[in-house]
């Protein structure tokens, strides 16, 4: 797995961000923050930014959003007790999904990236994005660079 690219370690360029505290029942055998632990750490990244899209929270009753594919790039040890801050904003956005970028932080430095692509459905099938969510998407959309 290739390293990320510099831009994504800069939570500067991510619109939302939040810090979150580790718990010491999410340790592994070598006293680090464990796998799982991460993936839920970046889960209520998601869940911050998520409550900001007003299409989602006023969408008809029939769409439904769901997680289709999700890569986490660990990049160094975390450990408790330190919170990590965690700083999410959309990337990719498609006809039918989107993908939200993320960076998650401890004491200054990147210890990991996740990248999940969200599909939209309603009643058993792919759903078009509409104009109002992708509206709501690109407002918070991360800001890239390439140095």
């Amino acid at each position: 797995m290739p390293k990320p690219e510099s831009w994504r370690l800069d939570a500067a360029i991510y619109p939302v961000r939040g810090d979150f505290q580790t718990r010491f029942q999410d340790l592994d055998i070598n006293g680090h923050i464990n796998n799982v632990a991460f993936a839920a750490l970046f889960e209520s990244g998601r869940v911050l930014l998520n409550r900001e899209v007003r299409a989602l929270t006023n969408r008809p009753s029939n769409e439904r959003t769901m997680v289709a594919a999700l890569e986490i790039n660990y990049l160094g040890e975390g450990n408790f007790p330190d919170p990590v801050h965690i700083a999410s904003g959309f990337g990719r956005l498609g006809g039918t999904s989107w993908t939200i970028f993320q960076a998650m932080f401890q004491n200054g430095r990147a210890i990991a990236t996740c990248d999940t692509v969200i599909v939209c459905r309603t009643d058993e099938q792919v759903m078009p994005l509409r104009s109002e969510l992708i509206a709501d998407l690109t407002a918070r959309m991360v800001k890239r660079f390439s140095g």
